[in-house]
């Protein structure tokens, strides 16, 4: 047998045991649906009445779907199927479908296996309503007990957590102008195929439909829910328009204030946040780069180039309860996401988007992979990644990482005398920095500009680092890097920092904008 081929059997057979050997149903299916789609004009999903959109949250939550009615419940499957309804934010229905060894079956709306605020509520739901979108169980954390791990509603959104998260951020199918004055596209998943696992199975796959006004998708999900839940995601997208700005593997978070920001006033909790910060890996210098996320005062778009995409994600490195202090949210409690390549990228740059937003209940960090070349009307676009939802250490990384950000005042004791300037604190910690003595010759290297071949936020040239140095804290064991900067009257400067050991890179790159807004936003202004 040639290699290739003992290759691809390795990696087919984990599906060929867990899964029904069906045969009704295969992703081309799909693809073909999603040319007919691109090349036929553009009709939009039907609303779902005007009282079910004009629910607010908490008056959408009263309508609650009934465990005991879950699709495959009793089958054998370790797999569970939970459904949505529509209202709220879930302005339109999607078409379930279901694969078994039986064939393929649209899957109904069934009244009864839900529970309505009022019985007069109830009389104006419609019989044959349908489904907003559906949650997958899986037992995670006890073989007795079916916990909630992937959620797909809303638009081309879904949310997943691997065992002992609670869920925060999103994901999308894709992302199309977002930040741009022209204003963000938001197409939808519209139709679902739910393959259904073999008993015992550990694994399931699941295809989608998207359709949008300028793209047509279709889309695979190998899904294996754990520790870490992994989801291989293949899609073949085709573009009705060009597109200046598409984003894809999109993830979505938020940001409200954190350990590098000024507490709103009036708020008593530490800190409030689904993420903290962007990870990038660059597979072609091998550097790790973390860039703390922000709550600008007006809207900031990065651009971080990479000469070859390893791997990018929004990570929540905040994970002990003190650091939040919320009884109810459970910030510590929230799922990172990390994006790895399984075929190479074309040349682009990650972007990150950050929004202003005056509450907790606002998404308003998104960052996804922009592909240098705009896309064109008629274009078609293949893309295999992993995505995966877990703990801070999802990214699987081997090197020492930032720990604490801190940004204060570079003109008062404990930050320095000198004028306009801040002080920066950041702790590392982890990877080889665990097996070094506390004396051992820990130099930083710290710079401004561009990261990795340009920044767009790098100018600024009469930006300065005035001094920086590394300790050992004791206390905690982790090594600090303390600078003292001066961002400068003009431009939108980034400062990086690093440790080293001789030449030997010891840490990721810290990497900070001071952009106009970023100072805002320390002032607390």
């Amino acid at each position: 047998m040639r290699s290739g081929t003992r290759l691809l059997t390795g990696l087919l057979l984990p599906w060929l045991l867990n899964a029904f050997q069906a045969g009704a149903f295969e992703f081309e299916e799909v693809v073909e649906k999603a040319r007919a789609l691109a090349n036929a004009e553009y009709e939009p999903p039907p609303d779902v009445p005007g009282f079910l959109k004009d629910l607010n949250y908490e008056a959408h939550q009263g309508i609650r779907f009934n465990p005991e009615a879950s699709l495959w419940r009793g089958s054998g499957s370790l797999f569970q199927v939970m459904l949505v309804p529509p209202g709220n934010y879930y302005s339109h229905t999607v078409k379930l479908n279901g694969i078994d060894n039986n064939g393929v079956h649209a899957i109904a709306f069934d009244k009864s296996a839900y529970s309505f605020p009022s019985s007069d509520f109830a009389k104006r739901v419609p019989a044959d309503l349908g489904h907003a979108g559906f949650k997958l169980t899986y037992p995670l954390l006890d073989a007795n007990e079916q916990n909630q791990f992937l959620v797909f509603a809303g638009a081309s959104y879904f949310r997943g957590v691997g065992a002992g998260n609670r869920f925060g951020l999103s994901a999308r199918g894709i992302a199309l102008n977002t930040g741009l004055p022209s204003g963000e596209e938001f197409p939808s998943f519209v139709e679902f195929w739910l393959e259904r696992p073999g008993v015992g199975g550990n694994r399931m796959r699941v295809y989608g439909l998207l359709s949008g006004p300028s793209v047509a998708g279709a889309y695979r999900f190998d899904i294996q829910p754990g520790a870490i839940t992994r989801m291989d995601v293949t899609a073949e997208l085709f573009f009705r328009n060009g597109m200046k700005q598409p984003g894809f593997a999109p993830l979505t978070s938020m940001f409200y204030y954190g350990e590098n920001t000024v507490r709103p006033i009036g708020e008593w909790r530490p800190q409030v946040h689904d993420s903290d910060g962007l990870l990038i890996h660059d597979q072609g210098t091998g550097e790790w780069l973390w860039r703390p996320l922000l709550n600008p005062s007006r809207l900031s778009l990065s651009y971080l180039q990479v000469k070859q995409l390893g791997g990018f994600g929004l990570i929540q490195r905040n994970t002990e309860f003190h650091q939040f202090e919320d009884a109810e949210a459970r910030y510590d409690l929230r799922p990172s996401a990390w994006v790895s390549m399984r075929q190479r990228w074309s040349d682009g740059e990650v972007v990150l988007v950050e929004i202003p937003t005056d509450s907790e209940t606002n998404d308003n960090i998104v960052a996804f992979w922009k592909p240098r070349e705009e896309t064109s009307g008629g274009e078609q676009r293949s893309l295999a990644y992993a995505l995966s939802f877990g703990g801070p250490d999802v990214a699987d990384q081997d090197i020492g990482r930032v720990v604490h950000t801190f940004i204060g005042d570079g003109n008062r004791p404990g930050g320095g005398n000198a004028e306009n300037a801040y002080r920066i604190i950041v702790d590392f910690a982890g990877g080889p920095l665990a097996s070094i003595e506390p004396n051992a010759p820990v130099v930083s290297h710290v710079s401004k500009g561009g990261y990795s071949g340009g920044d767009s936020q790098g100018k600024g040239d009469d930006a300065e680092i005035i001094e920086h140095f590394v300790e050992f804290v004791e206390a905690d064991n982790h090594w600090r890097l303390s600078m003292l900067v001066r961002p400068g009257s003009g431009g939108n400067p980034v400062f990086h920092g690093q440790l080293l050991l001789g030449d030997k890179p010891l840490t990721e790159v810290w990497s900070y904008p001071f952009s106009q807004a970023a100072r805002a936003a320390l002032n607390g202004s």
